[in-house]
């Protein structure tokens, strides 16, 4: 029988999600450190920047949590939220340009030694404590980068996390479009569902199997010609 309500809230799972968490966090710590009334008076970068953050991470859950009843809505979804990591890395690249420096290349050994750190695929329950310990453990890993005291060391590791989370969430979605054109959406399984319990109700009712395709034949009106009004 078609399962209506397809696979939902996996997010935890995936490393798109821990990332972004990584990111979030680390953002947090990053605009207290280096932004105050002097420099953000009206504290509309911190706003920005945290507000773009949280986006990306909230999407994603949302998302997740809508998947098992539209694809076309997880996919924009995730969409969004690889929109909001891509504004936050121009704040940071903006910040790195604005103190005189260029952002790491790939071939720069800092960058190198960041992307050699394997961030823990997360197998745990989905108990919030325990994804709880699953990231303060992620965080402490990569502090000396994305959480370092020096701002332009901080702000190009964060570019790096942002890179990655956006890689993965781009492979995501498109994980989610071969799912919708090999499976179809919601309506789809909702139709097929219907068509399989009439099937199964019908040939309950004694009804004899179509010699051409198999399932049970059903009795319907004839709505035109001659034998209008007819059951057939």
């Amino acid at each position: 029988m078609t399962e209506i309500i397809g696979a939902y809230c996996g997010y935890r799972k995936t490393l798109s999600f821990g990332f972004t968490c990584l990111i979030y966090h680390a953002t947090e710590v990053f605009c207290e450190r280096n932004y105050s009334y002097k420099n953000d008076a009206l504290g509309k970068t911190v706003g920005q920047m945290l507000g773009a953050a949280r986006s990306a991470r909230q999407n994603i859950v949302e998302g997740s949590s809508r998947a098992g009843t539209s694809k076309e809505t997880e996919l924009r979804l995730y969409d969004v939220a690889k929109g909001s990591l891509e504004e936050l890395a121009g704040d940071y690249e903006a910040f790195i340009i604005g103190r005189g420096e260029a952002p790491w290349s790939a071939n720069d050994p800092r960058a190198s030694r960041l992307t050699a750190l394997a961030l823990d695929r997360y197998t745990g329950s989905l108990d919030r404590h325990d994804y709880g310990e699953y990231i303060l453990a992620m965080r402490k890993r990569f502090s000396d980068y994305l959480e370092a005291e020096d701002p332009i060391i901080a702000a190009n590791s964060i570019l790096i996390a942002i890179d990655q989370a956006c890689r993965l969430l781009h492979r995501q979605m498109e994980s989610v479009a071969d799912a919708f054109r090999e499976e179809g959406g919601f309506t789809e399984r909702m139709s097929k569902a219907r068509l399989e319990t009439r099937d199964a109700q019908v040939a309950a009712a004694g009804a004899p199997n179509c010699p051409k395709c198999g399932k049970p034949m059903r009795k319907v009106i004839a709505h035109k010609g001659r034998n209008a009004g007819n059951p057939f």
